[in-house]
């Protein structure tokens, strides 16, 4: 079912400001400069990616999808990019691949965040890091209305104590935040960092 719902908006979903201003917001959060890898999960169109390759990025970037016709798009725009359409509970990529993983309004869509929460620490190498958007508030007008039985989309992360709950299990922290509004719409952007190890001994 939300394959369906993101396959039918993959050539429109580019036309939203929300979706564009949202990205070039989370590109502009990260930090970059120990990074040389950079997941995308729920990467749609490939809209983060875009915009971290927009701030001069050159190392190799990655996305995944459960959408075939958002991956399309994806491909589009990012030819050198290693993108695939998959689940985000069980990522098409090997363990400590990655420096960074961002998840922009994916997390409120998967059945199971727990375990997508789970593949972003085992595909981080040590000390990655992962930055993920989450809504606080939603203008429910510009998003489709109410909600749809069986669907989780647009269900708020309502504070930074849920959130920090939801991620905690997988072994991350809340390193920083930001809040990003538009229009009725609020979103918290935050990084997630990995505890470090307990030392021998």
């Amino acid at each position: 079912m939300v394959r369906e719902r993101f396959d039918d908006r993959a050539a429109t979903y580019d036309e939203s400001s929300m979706h564009t201003g949202l990205a070039r917001a989370v590109a502009a959060f990260a930090d970059l400069s120990p990074v040389d890898a950079v997941l995308d999960v729920a990467t749609g169109t490939g809209l983060v990616l875009r915009a971290i390759r927009d701030r001069g990025f050159g190392g190799d970037v990655a996305g995944v999808d459960l959408s075939p016709l958002m991956v399309e798009e994806a491909r589009r725009h990012l030819p050198d990019a290693n993108l695939s359409v998959g689940d985000a509970t069980r990522l098409p990529f090997p363990g400590d691949a990655f420096d960074l993983v961002t998840c922009v309004t994916g997390l409120q869509l998967f059945a199971h965040p727990e375990v997508a929460i789970a593949e972003w620490a085992r595909v981080l190498r040590p000390g990655g890091r992962a930055i993920t958007a989450t809504f606080l508030s939603v203008d429910r007008s510009r998003h489709g209305g109410a909600p749809q039985p069986g669907l989780s989309d647009h269900i708020p992360f309502d504070s930074v104590e849920h959130l920090a709950a939801t991620v905690a299990p997988a072994g991350f922290t809340i390193a920083r935040t930001e809040t990003w509004r538009d229009g009725d719409d609020e979103l918290l952007i935050a990084e997630l960092r990995q505890a470090e190890p307990a030392p021998e001994g």
